[in-house]
């Protein structure tokens, strides 16, 4: 199985929601953060200490799977109740042996069955995608990338907010493994005459832009909140 070439492509989502209106948020919901069943801080005792716009790289990856084989099957074929056998090229079938319950359903003039050995000559064609998320695992990608979402500029943009973009932990040769995985769903051993290929057709890094606060609540405890920058959304 071989790979074609592919050219992967970087996108960047629009900020919807400045640092101000995050910081806004970020004070309201602090005191959640720490907020269990039976106790619940208050507000003084918890404070922001950072608010900083990120960038998460997100994977995308679609290919499309094709093999052509030739497997092993069985079709069963009725015949007339005095059809013995069943001669076919160079091979001869005999009928299907029947239990008393059988014959006394069907009657003395019921159909026999046959079971015919062949070969069937099949192909498949499996088409997907997937998107995996700064840590590798496979999500629902909720965003639209079309003009009204991304930036014209991404490249641009990457290289003003470094260091705080966050490359995928997944590399692009990962994700087209577990891809191929995912399409790949034939049983080789029971097969022959094998050909199959894999063909990548398309390879995005996109780029969600988050607000991640640092928040410090009692006994110097630590705990992170994050807005989705694109839809003003608390992750």
């Amino acid at each position: 199985m071989s790979n074609a070439d592919y050219e992967s492509k970087t996108f960047v989502l629009k900020v919807n929601l400045d640092e101000f209106d995050a910081q806004k948020i970020t004070e309201q919901k602090k005191v959640s953060v720490f907020k269990s069943l039976f106790s619940k801080p208050k507000a003084d005792e918890v404070n922001v200490a950072s608010t900083d716009l990120i960038y998460e790289g997100v994977l995308y990856v679609s290919g499309t799977y094709t093999a052509d084989y030739y497997r092993k099957a069985t079709h069963e074929i009725s015949v007339d109740h005095n059809v013995s056998e069943v001669v076919l090229g160079e091979g001869t079938f005999p009928i299907r042996e029947k239990s008393k319950f059988a014959k006394m359903l069907s009657g003395k003039k019921g159909k026999n069955k046959v079971d015919i050995q062949m070969e069937e000559h099949a192909y498949v064609v499996n088409s997907d995608s997937m998107y995996f998320d700064q840590h590798g695992t496979e999500i629902k990608f909720p965003f639209k990338l079309d003009s009204k979402n991304l930036e014209n500029y991404p490249t641009r943009v990457l290289q003003k907010n470094q260091p705080d973009v966050k490359k995928p932990d997944l590399s692009v040769e990962e994700a087209i493994e577990k891809l191929k995985t995912k399409l790949k769903q034939l049983d080789v051993e029971n097969v022959r005459d094998l050909r199959e290929d894999f063909t990548i057709d398309e390879v995005y890094e996109i780029y969600v832009p988050i607000y991640e606060s640092r928040i410090v609540g009692p006994k110097k405890k630590v705990e992170l909140l994050r807005i989705d920058a694109v839809r003003n959304k608390i992750l």
